[in-house]
């Protein structure tokens, strides 16, 4: 049975209460710290905005960086090896023939 902890997680004003592995505490707890500091950010910025935009704001820059470390995966390696493999195999029937 894996070892689970509840914790509170304020984000933004609100509390949120989580039952997570206590191997994952402090990935959650950082998380929440990166997401109440960028919506500090956006309330400095935009002082007359409604919290609720500052939270879209915020998950929307999550996003667009998640998806640019998607597109930014390192395919080479495999490619290589693939390459290799080919070579191999070929080089394997050929001799075969």
């Amino acid at each position: 049975m894996a070892d689970k902890l509840s914790i509170n997680i304020n984000i933004n004003g609100r509390i949120y209460p989580l039952k997570i592995d206590r191997k994952e505490e402090e990935r959650i707890r950082k998380a929440a710290k990166m997401i109440n500091d960028i919506v500090l950010e956006y309330k400095k910025k935009y002082v007359n905005q409604d919290a609720q935009d500052f939270l879209a704001m915020t998950a929307f820059q999550f996003v667009l960086k998640n998806l640019e470390m998607e597109e930014q995966t390192d395919e080479s390696p495999i490619i290589e090896e693939i390459r290799l493999l080919d070579e191999q195999l070929s080089e394997f029937l050929s001799l075969n023939e």
